[in-house]
């Protein structure tokens, strides 16, 4: 199970540092940039959300998963990189809906 923790992670890390890219992409108006690496950002949350989905069924199949701080900053590690590369995307769309008034 700590293999599958430090996959959720890692992969949510990945996601949230191609998201925050892709703001400052967007800010320097390559738009087409941005959009790239937020679905670079969306490839990484879909892995770790996978990772977690295992974790969910195994439990319920009977399962005894330890619930750990490890796990818990996980879980939290993830959620966070969902909420903000959902911000992110709309910062992005805002400044691609600019630089089309240029």
């Amino acid at each position: 199970m700590e293999n599958e923790i430090f996959e959720i992670i890692s992969h949510g890390g990945n996601a949230r540092a191609y998201a925050f890219e892709a703001v400052k992409k967007a800010q320097e108006g390559n738009i087409k940039e941005a959009e790239e690496l937020l679905a670079k950002a969306q490839e990484e949350l879909d892995i770790a959300h996978n990772t977690q989905t295992k974790l969910i069924q195994a439990e319920i199949n009977g399962e005894n998963l330890q619930m750990n701080l490890l796990m818990v900053h996980a879980q939290d590690h993830l959620m966070t990189a969902i909420s903000e590369k959902n911000l992110i995307e709309q910062i992005v769309n805002l400044c691609k809906k600019l630089e089309e008034k240029k």
